[in-house]
């Protein structure tokens, strides 16, 4: 029987995807919502971080396939290699957890995500005019930071939505076109970790199945919210997410 007689109705966890994939469409934190609901229900740690992002790799479909035609790359980087680094990163990082577990990232998710929510609220300003080998070297250092944060999602998926959004920012693109290239490589370095996870752990294939029809749902309201919101709204939006998350956050773990 579904949910072993816990109360927990499947309509339930299916409004709880909708909700999460709704808002890893627009600034991500997903898996925020969903893993403390889902280690409330009595999974294990590990068990809740497989069936979370299991559920809401769906919307990370869908939200891929809404966004295609807005996502983009940054100066000097084409959004073909962000693809590659994510692809490669969210690999590894999944190998790396299954190999060496542990805490750490755990700790410091909190100050990842004060960070990152700061950066992409006042990132985006124009920069002055750059050399060409000035332009390079900041080019490189963008792609081998989305490797840090692909390979980091791969291995702890929370917060990743906002590290990307700040890193899409601080070089230069728009709320709406970051959202969306956020959504595309997110996807991409989930299918790569979800892949590995799925051959090595055992999820909750009942939670995981509600979870996964509510939040293919969540990418199409996602979409729908982003076309009639304003770029001010969404930075007021992200700001207030990641400001509650990175408080809740220290609170549960300081």
């Amino acid at each position: 029987m579904f949910f072993n007689g816990m109360g927990t109705q499947p309509w339930w966890l299916f409004f709880l995807g909708l909700y999460a994939g709704t808002q890893n469409f627009l600034a991500g934190g997903g898996t925020f919502i969903t893993y403390p609901v889902l280690l409330g229900l009595g999974l294990d740690p590990v068990v809740a971080t497989m069936t979370s992002m299991l559920g809401l790799y769906p919307n990370q479909i869908g939200s891929a396939w809404t966004s295609r035609s807005r996502a983009q790359g940054i100066p000097g980087v084409r959004l073909g290699q962000l693809v590659i680094i994510s692809l490669l990163g969210g690999w590894f990082g999944a190998w790396l957890l299954v190999t060496t577990p542990s805490p750490l990232f755990k700790h410091i998710v909190p100050w990842l995500m004060i960070g990152a929510t700061i950066i992409f609220v006042w990132g985006g300003a124009p920069r002055p005019r750059q050399t060409p080998a000035v332009s390079r070297v900041r080019s490189l250092k963008a792609l081998g930071v989305q490797g840090l944060i692909a390979t980091y999602g791969g291995y702890f998926t929370a917060g990743i939505g906002f590290l990307m959004l700040a890193l899409l920012r601080i070089n230069g693109q728009e709320p709406k076109t970051a959202i969306a290239t956020k959504n595309v490589l997110g996807f991409v370095l989930g299918s790569a970790s979800t892949l590995y996870f799925i051959s090595h752990s055992h999820p909750r294939l009942d939670f995981a199945f509600w979870l996964a029809t509510g939040s293919i749902f969540g990418a199409w309201t996602g979409r729908w919210l982003l076309d009639r919101l304003s770029n001010r709204f969404l930075k007021g939006y992200i700001f207030c997410l990641g400001s509650g998350l990175s408080a809740w956050l220290l609170y549960t773990q300081y």
